[in-house]
């Protein structure tokens, strides 16, 4: 099993911009998000298939506790309330499936896949995809 633990920096970023508007995120709004989130903060603690994530930006502070193939509650990127469910996809990739709370919207989810020193976050939302390269620090 992959060893996700670490503080990570992001080196990459496509498509973020892309995203929040498939998510229907306004124009003034996006426009901070981005800017805020050019830089985030990622703590990952993990025991075994136990996963605390804290992503921490100028912005905002999200922290989400989840353990695999178990349902917990998470905000989409642009802050709606939902149902997430994580599974393995591959021994180095988490893929989790979010389902909204309240009101319709695209379809969300995001993947997490390790590779040595790297980690590729996904976020998508429809057909839309946003990818970010972290490095461990």
């Amino acid at each position: 099993m992959a060893n996700f633990a670490g503080i990570w920096k992001m080196k990459k970023s496509e498509n973020f911009d892309e995203l929040l508007k498939a998510l229907g995120v306004n124009a003034m709004l996006r426009k901070v998000a981005v800017a805020a989130a050019s830089n985030p903060h990622v703590e990952i603690r993990q025991d075994g298939e136990q996963f605390y994530i804290k992503t921490s930006t100028t912005v905002r502070t999200t922290e989400i506790n989840f353990h695999i193939g178990e349902e917990f509650d998470e905000e989409t990127v642009d802050g709606r309330k939902c149902k997430s469910l994580a599974s393995w996809e591959t021994e180095n990739k988490i893929h989790c499936q979010q389902t909204l709370v309240d009101g319709d919207g695209p379809k969300t989810y995001w993947t997490r896949e390790l590779n040595g020193d790297e980690l590729t976050l996904i976020f998508g939302a429809d057909d839309v995809v946003c990818t970010r390269i972290y490095v461990r620090e």
